[in-house]
């Protein structure tokens, strides 16, 4: 491994455990996670959408919510704040969560519908889950914090 390389990965390993900024994060992942499963208690028992199908609509909205605190408290000394840097970071930031999107989704699927654990608790063991994925892909991609 070369200096250059060697020295990219180390900003990077220490701008994902800053401790504060992790801190922020689960502070919003739990607010996210909180606005995930009432809206998806809500789609599921006021609509005909089962638990996989409520799950895709529960996440965008948790996700703008996600976006929007993140934007101002977590992060908030990443990035320029010009509308087309908002959109931007909030295209790539539904982007990268997409792959913390498809383990939750996963891990509601299969425990929903192999082990048949109740829908609520299989979402927040998959969110749990994919809390890591979301965390590493939001502060290296989205807002970029090995860039200090």
């Amino acid at each position: 491994m070369s200096n250059s390389l060697s020295e990219a990965v180390r900003r990077r390993v220490r701008a994902l455990l800053s401790t504060a900024r992790f801190s922020q994060f689960v502070g919003v992942g739990v607010a996210g996670a909180a606005v995930d499963n009432v809206a998806l208690l809500l789609l599921v028992e006021l609509t005909a959408l089962g638990p996989v199908a409520a799950k895709v609509l529960s996440w965008e909205l948790s996700i703008m919510v996600i976006f929007a605190i993140n934007e101002r408290w977590t992060f908030a000394e990443y990035g320029a704040m010009t509308p087309r840097a908002l959109g931007r970071r909030f295209v790539r930031s539904n982007a990268v969560r997409f792959a913390g999107f498809l383990v939750t989704l996963s891990v509601l699927a299969i425990l929903v519908g192999w082990f048949d654990v109740w829908y609520l608790t299989a979402n927040l063991i998959g969110i749990g889950i994919g809390f890591f994925v979301n965390y590493t892909c939001e502060s290296l991609f989205t807002w970029k914090v090995h860039r200090d």
